[in-house]
């Protein structure tokens, strides 16, 4: 049975946070569950911090960047088994 896999894509270009500060764990790790409306990530951009959240129920697979890397608009961030 082939599992389906989608991503959860940057909605804006900037600098992706997998945790709301450095001292806070990050949001997801990989083998976290998610559901719909689920925060996973922030994306600052233009100094404003925007949380990306799910938009689907899934299990979070692979994470795709780095803490702090530069993300792109539409660029994939996570990998997400639908459940």
């Amino acid at each position: 049975m082939d599992k389906k896999i989608f991503t959860i894509n940057s909605p804006l270009s900037g600098t992706f946070y997998r945790r709301p500060s450095p001292e806070d764990p990050p949001y997801v790790e990989e083998g976290d569950e998610v559901q719909p409306g689920s925060v996973v990530c922030i994306v600052e951009s233009m100094k404003v911090f925007n949380e990306v959240r799910s938009e689907r129920a899934g299990i979070i697979r692979k994470v795709l960047i780095e803490d702090e890397d530069p993300v792109m608009i539409n660029q994939p961030m996570f990998e997400v088994e639908v459940i």
